[in-house]
């Protein structure tokens, strides 16, 4: 419920900001994808459609963990934007982002270990105990 809780509260802060854009994000872009994600900043038709995913697959991702709907699913599409995220903004040594982390990191950072964590949810059978999926699970 608390990675549900966060990615809820991230895509909800981003509804309600109007003119809210992960360019500049993109454009802090450092490591071996920095390329591709600048590139992907530059191009404004793809931004309307990164912007869009990046906010209600946040919000839609966050609801589904928090009632235990869809659980899974909900668990894999979060390690797929999290899994951007991380490769856009490694934790590298001497590497400064516009946005300051919380600590000094490397290679593990809260992204990542957020990551992980869904990994397991998305391995373990949670939705057959708790949350809506558990009512269309059969009992043993």
């Amino acid at each position: 419920m608390a990675i549900g809780w966060h990615f809820l509260y991230e895509g909800l802060s981003k509804v309600f900001s109007p003119g809210w854009s992960a360019t500049g994000y993109l454009l802090d872009s450092k490591g071996i994808f920095s390329e591709l994600f600048i590139s992907m900043a530059s191009n404004e038709s793809l931004m309307n459609v990164v912007n869009f995913l990046n906010i209600w697959g946040l919000t839609a991702i966050g609801l589904g963990l928090i009632v235990g709907a869809f659980t899974r699913f909900a668990s894999w599409a979060g390690i797929l934007l999290l899994l951007f995220y991380y490769l856009s903004h490694p934790a590298l040594i001497g590497v400064d982002y516009l946005i300051p982390s919380e600590g000094n990191y490397f290679l593990i950072n809260k992204t990542l270990v957020e990551l992980i964590a869904l990994w397991l949810i998305s391995i373990f059978p949670t939705g057959k105990w708790f949350g809506i999926d558990s009512l269309f699970c059969k009992s043993n």
